[in-house]
């Protein structure tokens, strides 16, 4: 016979884990969802049946699809082994992002390649913004790590990539901050005009594996690998790589 699946629990730990990996809270994620804390609360803990409704607007609120948020990430933040913490000096990462495929994508590139470093997912050039100068919903949370990669598409809903862009590199605060800037074509002006505009590079979506291993070695930055077989030239990672 076979084992009882407990659905609302295996969902309820997906769902906390895709949101840790976004470096959500529960009000934010609430938030954005138009739901209730307490009802995210419930959900996370297996004690409530979700309706087809409340899933979409989760899946929407982590930038995810639907299907997506039924498969657990391969490594949730919060299963990280003891001696995984990541130090300051190590790189978090900003996915500037509104198509939700592509998110997956790119996040899917990142597990492929054993990151564990922290990723924190926004979806317009306004929240962007917010993120990084600290405004708004992130006042409350502490200054930007000491080292952070942006990739950023560069079209984007109320205020462009491009312009996102600018905004960092004529602030002093933002200037020296690595961005990517991912870009639906290498013809595109765009990715002309973003390199520019003082982009660190561009990359056509959706950013794979094979694209983001060709990527690090250009960015002066330390990721944080999971233990476990690399998948490059079949050797053993250390636990961290400095690229």
């Amino acid at each position: 016979m076979a084992a009882f699946v407990n659905v609302k629990k295996e969902f309820g730990v997906t769902l906390r884990a895709y949101r840790l990996l976004r470096g959500m809270s529960q009000q934010t994620l609430a938030q954005r969802a138009a739901l209730h804390r307490t009802y995210v609360t419930d959900v996370e803990r297996g004690a409530r049946n979700v309706s087809l409704e409340s899933i979409s607007r989760l899946a929407s609120a982590l930038n995810l699809t639907i299907s997506a948020l039924f498969t657990p990430p391969t490594q949730p933040s919060s299963d990280r082994k003891p001696g995984h913490e990541l130090g300051a000096d190590h790189a978090h990462i900003l996915l500037v992002e509104d198509d939700p495929r592509d998110v997956e994508l790119t996040l899917a590139a990142f597990r492929t390649a054993r990151l564990c470093n922290p990723v924190q997912v926004v979806r317009d050039g306004v929240e962007a913004l917010e993120f990084l100068f600290r405004e708004c919903a992130f006042a409350a949370k502490d200054r930007s790590p000491a080292s952070l990669i942006v990739f950023l598409d560069v079209r984007l809903p109320k205020i462009s990539g491009l312009e996102v862009l600018k905004q960092l590199r004529a602030d002093p605060r933002t200037r020296s901050l690595q961005v990517v800037m991912l870009t639906a074509s290498t013809a595109d002006a765009d990715a002309r005009a973003a390199l520019r505009l003082g982009a660190d590079a561009y990359v056509v979506k959706p950013l794979d594996f094979q694209t983001f291993s060709s990527l690090t070695p250009r960015l002066n930055l330390s990721w944080t690998l999971s233990r476990g077989p690399s998948l490059v030239s079949g050797r053993r990672t250390q636990k961290k790589a400095s690229v």
